[in-house]
């Protein structure tokens, strides 16, 4: 809370500024300047940074958050700290831009029954085993249009592709692979 309005309105009944001062522990100094209206050098200072800030922002077309633009006015000879430029970016609305999260795409069920291994994590070719053995595989692809999902079927022994089935939703390509193991 300040205390120059009350001062201020002290001044104007006639009382004594200088006593007004000294109960409320500011000095006459700060409130004179205050009432001029003319910024402090802080202020100034602040002012002139967030211009060079907006600026650095602008050229990395805004990437750039607090650590990487104190690094660009440092490197150019600018004294402020960290702190004082991320201060003053959310104070000019700017923030840098986040990669964004890795989204879980399996997520386990815990109550579901484990399937038996029926290669035994036996993957290295057969030569006489052709065509017996296969494995696969789901991927999730992200694209700017969504996600796209990818199933890969591969024999064992000849490292051949035997299906590739691809589309947007998940339901497909797990009939389409349980077809094409049989």
């Amino acid at each position: 809370m300040t205390v120059h309005p009350f001062i201020e309105a002290e001044k104007t009944a006639g009382h004594n500024v200088k006593r007004a001062c000294e109960l409320l522990k500011v000095s006459r100094a700060a409130f004179y300047a205050r009432r001029t209206g003319n910024p402090g050098p802080r202020a100034v200072r602040d002012a002139e940074l967030t211009e060079q800030i907006t600026a650095v922002h602008e050229q990395s077309r805004g990437t750039y958050g607090a650590p990487r633009v104190h690094a660009v006015l440092k490197h150019q000879g600018q004294e402020c700290g960290r702190r004082r430029v991320a201060r003053l970016m959310r104070r000019a609305g700017l923030a840098g831009r986040h990669r964004r999260r890795r989204h879980r795409t399996t997520i386990p069920d815990p109550h579901a029954v484990t399937r038996p291994d029926l290669v035994l994590r036996d993957f290295r070719p057969d030569p006489e085993a052709v065509d017996t053995r296969w494995c696969g595989d789901i991927t999730y692809i992200s694209t700017d249009e969504g996600w796209l999902y990818l199933a890969i079927v591969i024999d064992i022994a000849s490292r051949r592709l035997r299906g590739r089935p691809r589309g947007l939703t998940t339901t497909p390509m797990v009939s389409v692979k349980a077809e094409q193991a049989h």
